[in-house]
């Protein structure tokens, strides 16, 4: 029977072109792993019909005559028995040289049995041979899959029971899909790591939420029933699996204190966290990669020795001892913004931004300067000055767009210190955010506020480095040209 390939194409080109690109992308999955694995259990209907018909049209259909030759041919040659003399004949020397005793009886069964695989070894070569010599190749259970998919019909009845496993198929064809995708996979995984880890330390903590927020005068019975209602009696693994679970289906449970709905509660106070790391990113990167072009497109001058002092002098202020300063100095003696945060009042949140974001200026200023550096007196900076082309052309589009890969990746890593770090800021300047509602929480402790103020955090970060992977493929030619090769 001819196999599905050579049946009639549909008349669109677009669909078959979707069969193409399916097709080829199964092919190439084939060689990683955990991809064929997951396209296994995805497309496992469509597998499961796609195995027997290999089995029963495949595999048999195209052989079973010629197997029948084969096996009519053998027999009228006397192979078989040919090699039952053979072995026994080997078998008596062999017992005779080494000395050894063996019944007739035994060597007749042993020569039977090696002839018998031997026969069947010796048919299956002769029929692969006749198959190939009459152009019949057969064919593996993969390539019939994507023969399969070439047939409309086929493509149409397992579009629904396998629309994820064709869902992944296509995002693992384009490379930059594949890319985002493996990056939210890992993401997946990291936001697990988080949960887990965490939870083992509260879990492991010395602190008794019950007896923290009873009082010394709690009975046993009032303890034992406070930990029984919060499921606080429970074992470890189960603890652990009602938070995971409770966190997948987005139910981050109830506070020890106050019985509040901790997602209600972090979804309020989540937001003015993110937009006051949001705003202060914005400036420092605003200010600080002009000050570090500056700074390495003239080494050693009074404004690069200026800028770097600045820079060292942000690196090395902690956080609330500033913030205390331009309190006591711009709110008090001054009186020129409000000492502490008001949602009202736009004026509040400055000081607050300019403290949260000195030490990611000075960080990337300093990553800025380093990286230009080291790539101005380059060879092929050297070239496109001989040809002529602009300063400002030359520094943005050869030196920077070189040397913005590191600032991209501690751009990164400073807004992940400074979303998990406002917890300092929020405190000096009374803003209720996640930070100081993690450490609000964190003295009882409670695992349920504590662990939703942390996977949001993650969450946050874990995209926004999602987002700086997908900044380097769009700055770096070359991170590009390995996403398409692998």
């Amino acid at each position: 029977m001819e196999i599905a390939r050579n049946s009639q194409p549909d008349s669109s080109s677009e669909r078959f072109r979707l069969s193409d690109t399916i097709s080829e992308t199964y092919k190439k999955i084939q060689v990683r792993p955990t991809y064929s694995f997951f396209l296994l259990i995805l497309g496992f209907p469509v597998h499961l019909f796609t195995f027997f018909y290999y089995l029963l049209k495949i595999n048999k259909a195209g052989s079973n005559s010629i197997r029948e030759q084969v096996q009519q041919e053998m027999l009228e040659r006397g192979f078989y028995d040919e090699l039952v003399e053979r072995y026994t004949l080997q078998l008596e020397r062999k017992n005779a040289f080494f000395d050894q005793s063996a019944t007739t009886k035994q060597i007749r069964e042993t020569a039977e049995s090696w002839a018998k695989a031997a026969s069947v070894e010796k048919q299956e070569e002769l029929v692969r041979l006749r198959l190939t010599e009459i152009g019949h190749e057969q064919r593996t259970y993969h390539q019939t899959f994507q023969d399969l998919v070439h047939n409309p019909l086929f493509l149409a009845l397992s579009f629904l029971p396998g629309i994820l496993m064709y869902t992944l198929i296509l995002m693992y064809s384009n490379p930059y899909t594949k890319y985002v995708m493996e990056r939210f996979v890992m993401t997946l995984f990291v936001i697990m790591g988080v949960v887990i880890i965490v939870f083992t330390l509260l879990y492991m903590s010395p602190f008794d939420p019950a007896a923290n927020i009873l009082g010394e005068g709690a009975t046993k019975e009032q303890i034992a029933n406070f930990n029984h209602i919060y499921g606080l009696d429970q074992g470890y693994f189960t603890q652990l699996w009602n938070n995971i679970k409770g966190i997948a289906m987005f139910d981050l449970g109830t506070s020890y204190t106050g019985n509040e709905d901790v997602a209600s509660s972090i979804a309020r106070k989540f937001p003015i966290t993110l937009t006051l790391t949001l705003i202060s990113l914005f400036f420092s990167v605003l200010i600080a990669i002009p000050v570090g072009i500056i700074s390495a497109t003239r080494p050693n001058s009074f404004f690069d020795y200026t800028f770097m002092f600045i820079a060292l002098l942000g690196l090395s202020i902690p956080n609330f001892w500033q913030g205390l300063i331009f309190i006591l100095n711009f709110s008090i003696k001054l009186g020129w913004f409000p000492a502490t945060f008001s949602p009202e009042n736009a004026a509040s949140i400055i000081m607050p931004v300019i403290v949260l974001g000195t030490g990611l200026t000075a960080a990337v200023a300093r990553m800025t300067r380093s990286s230009t550096l080291e790539v101005i007196h380059e060879d092929y900076i050297i070239t496109a000055k001989a040809k002529g082309l602009s300063r400002r052309v030359v520094l943005w589009r050869h030196a920077v767009g070189n040397a913005i890969i590191p600032i991209i990746t501690v751009i990164g890593l400073q807004f992940g210190g400074m979303l998990g770090g406002a917890a300092v800021t929020e405190k000096v300047f009374n803003i209720s955010g996640i930070g100081s509602y993690i450490v609000d929480k964190q003295f009882i402790p409670d695992i349920p506020g504590i662990l939703g103020g942390v996977v949001y955090t993650a969450i946050t970060i874990s995209i926004v480095n999602v987002f700086i992977d997908i900044l380097y493929a769009f700055f770096d030619p070359r991170i590009r040209s390995k996403m398409k090769q692998y």
